[in-house]
């Protein structure tokens, strides 16, 4: 390590080495067609789920089998249990998950690791304890009773919006896991196992053969009740020979699925269980193996398989349009000319992946002309925002206007909205797609506008805790720096908006929540960077707090970390590990907060150095930790490519903050005009 005076000397030739290299490793990892896509590493589960699929299809694929359960067994924990992000505790639904797929592979409940296992789920609360989603997996192996799952009535996909259980009223993930579990909830295709199969053990003692359905809570006039009055009348009805309208709801809601895993799809919603559950759904319906659609099905679920020698692997879902999008902005703003032949393929393969039909989306948010970008490969009925934002932050950048202007030292170019549209036809559409999303509170949700009504929390299958897709503060913020990046005016009508939204959504100690990612540094340092865009004077109390917060959490090693544990206790927010991904984070929210005196302080000198001392000789950085989130509580995961690039993009974001120019420095997109915001 070199000495502190020396350090500082030599401060500009290393972090320009350790910015080459970076990018060097960056462009060592594209794919030939131009796209980036780094894998997505999430807990055991998901091989625990294809191992029990098998066994409910009569598929069992020995090799395959034998795979995940190697997987699953080298993520058991000392405890003997298994949890769901790295260095977490024990989880009761990943344990029983586990446990289970390690039975039907042939484990013994005698032998030791199994022995342990059992004994964590006991005192975890064993199978009772376990969320709807996972004990549908048991009941379809006939390991919990059907009558104690909630009911998922066919019929809800008649509802029309506005309806209590109008699938439009909830996120896009959970109508795409609920409409073939409502065909599973009708026809109930349960396999049956051997003895030795089976998981009474699993049970606490006198609790297999009591009623394991959901309990009245609280005071009887509730909303969780109420719901749960209504699951007890629906089962009562399911027992009625006459259902009018059952049949015609099974065809359509499996009309609605196939409609989802077409061609241009790369399977329901393109996410793990999604798919899982409509595969279930078609062979429950009679779909034979070689069936088309099943057949298709199958090879978007298998694309998800990472088979690494070494240890077999099954993704949630892909991320080129998410790490393509993150690692142009990097490449660029570090220096690598825009014109650049990798930078240019790259750009050409966003252009073609631009989603130009409408989804699931247009039904709370009609009349405005599809755009946007997905996640993934092929996604074409749910585009998001985030993606969106990240896409149009990329394309900017690449635009010729853009470099030739920076090389003049033009700044950007504020202008009225109501000034001639100028900019190109995809910028301009997939815009005003974008600003049409914004919610009535201001701030921006992921897939849909205004997903909103807290009372469906309380249904019986949302415990999943993401039913709701609500606007959150670090997709605001990104869509200020959006907004900022192409010279919107910090008076108009959506800004201030947004910035209401980001007021009221700030927590008492100054830092804002992470939706996306974890959690609390996650949000901050996006809404920082956002405010900082747009043009909002940074020395106000409530950015400043935000700075000190930030500043607060900064680890004595200089880097800065937080566990998932933060979404279950509050108090743990901004602790952890120092990572790479949540230093480059922190870094960029401080820069964003800092007056130009500043941006020499200790805090951010220390976390440069945190970055450059750890990065390793091929330019990544290592980063076992999860700081990825799905849904909050329930299911978290790791971008692998997290680690190579928003290191690249802090320790770029600060040479430019500090005036050190690169060969061809990139500057703020200077738009000819801007769409006005849509009419609503």
């Amino acid at each position: 390590m070199l000495s502190e005076t020396a350090a500082r000397s030599s401060l500009p030739d290393r972090l320009l080495a350790a910015i080459r290299k970076a990018q060097t490793n960056l462009l060592r990892l594209q794919h030939a067609e131009g796209y980036w896509c780094g894998e997505l590493f999430v807990d055991a589960t998901l091989c625990a789920d294809l191992v029990a699929y098998m066994h409910w299809a009569g598929e069992v694929d020995a090799v395959l089998e034998e795979k995940c359960a190697a997987h699953i067994r080298r993520r058991q924990l000392a405890d003997g249990g298994w949890s769901i992000y790295e260095g977490g505790p024990s989880d009761v639904n990943a344990s029983v998950k586990a446990y289970f797929a390690l039975k039907l592979a042939g484990h013994a409940p005698t032998q030791p690791h199994m022995h342990e296992a059992r004994a964590c789920i006991l005192r975890l609360g064993g199978i009772p304890r376990m969320n709807t989603y996972a004990k549908l997996y048991l009941a379809l192996l006939g390991q919990f009773p059907w009558k104690f799952l909630p009911t998922v009535p066919a019929e809800m996909i008649f509802f029309p919006r506005g309806f209590v259980f109008s699938i439009y009223e909830m996120s896009s993930w959970s109508r795409a896991m609920l409409v073939p579990l409502a065909i599973l909830n009708h026809f109930k295709p349960t396999r049956q196992l051997p003895p030795e199969k089976q998981l009474h053990e699993l049970y606490p003692v006198g609790t297999e053969q009591g009623d394991l359905g959901l309990e009245w809570r609280g005071r009887r006039l509730s909303w969780p009740n109420f719901f749960l009055f209504c699951d007890r009348t629906l089962k009562l009805l399911h027992n009625f020979p006459w259902k009018p309208w059952r049949q015609r709801a099974l065809r359509e809601c499996e009309r609605w699925m196939l409609a989802r895993m077409g061609e241009g799809s790369d399977g329901l919603a393109a996410i793990f269980p999604a798919m899982l559950n409509a595969m279930i759904a078609l062979k429950t319906l009679g779909y034979s193996n070689d069936h088309p659609a099943l057949a298709k099905a199958r090879r978007d679920f298998e694309a998800l398989f990472v088979d690494d020698p070494q240890d077999f692997r099954v993704q949630p879902c892909v991320s080129p349009v998410w790490d393509t999008a993150i690692n142009l902005i990097a490449l660029i703003d570090s220096g690598i000319e825009p014109q650049r032949e990798e930078i240019q393929r790259a750009v050409r393969w966003l252009e073609r992946h631009e989603v130009r039909t409408v989804g699931d989306w247009c039904v709370k948010n009609p009349g405005i002309e599809p755009s946007g970008w997905a996640f993934e490969f092929g996604n074409g009925f749910y585009p998001d925002t985030d993606d969106t934002m990240m896409v149009l932050a990329a394309l900017g950048r690449t635009d010729k206007s853009t470099a030739e202007a920076q090389k003049r030292g033009e700044g950007p170019v504020p202008f009225s909205t109501s000034a001639p549209l100028r900019l190109c036809g995809s910028f301009e559409r997939a815009l005003r797609w974008l600003l049409s999303f914004q919610c009535r509170g201001g701030g921006w949700a992921a897939f849909d506008r205004d997903v909103t009504r807290g009372w469906l929390e309380d249904v019986p299958f949302a415990d999943h805790n993401a039913i709701l897709d609500p606007p959150c503060s670090d997709l605001t913020g990104r869509m200020l720096e959006l907004l900022g990046f192409i010279g919107w005016r910090r008076d108009s009508r959506v800004v201030e908006q947004a910035l209401d939204f980001l007021r009221r959504t700030q927590e008492p100690d100054g830092s804002w929540y992470g939706r996306w990612g974890v959690n609390y540094i996650y949000g901050t340092w996006q809404v920082l960077r956002g405010l900082r865009a747009i043009g909002e004077d940074m020395r106000q109390d409530w950015i400043v707090r935000a700075r000190d917060w930030l500043a607060s959490c900064q680890n004595d090693n200089g880097g800065w970390g937080e566990t998932c544990a933060s979404y279950d206790d509050p108090t743990l927010k901004g602790k952890g590990p120092s990572t790479a991904s949540q230093t480059a984070w922190a870094l960029m929210g401080l820069i964003a907060a800092a007056e130009p005196s500043a941006l020499h302080s200790k805090p951010i000198a220390r976390g440069i150095e945190f970055l450059l001392t750890r990065q390793n000789a091929d330019g990544s950085w290592s980063e076992p930790e999860t700081t990825g989130t799905g849904f909050p509580r329930v299911f978290y995961l790791r971008y692998d490519m997290y680690r190579n690039n928003w290191p690249l993009l802090a320790l770029a974001t600060w040479r430019h903050a500090v005036g050190k120019p690169f060969t061809s420095e990139p500057s703020p997109f200077s738009p000819r005009s801007c769409p006005p915001p849509p009419s609503r």
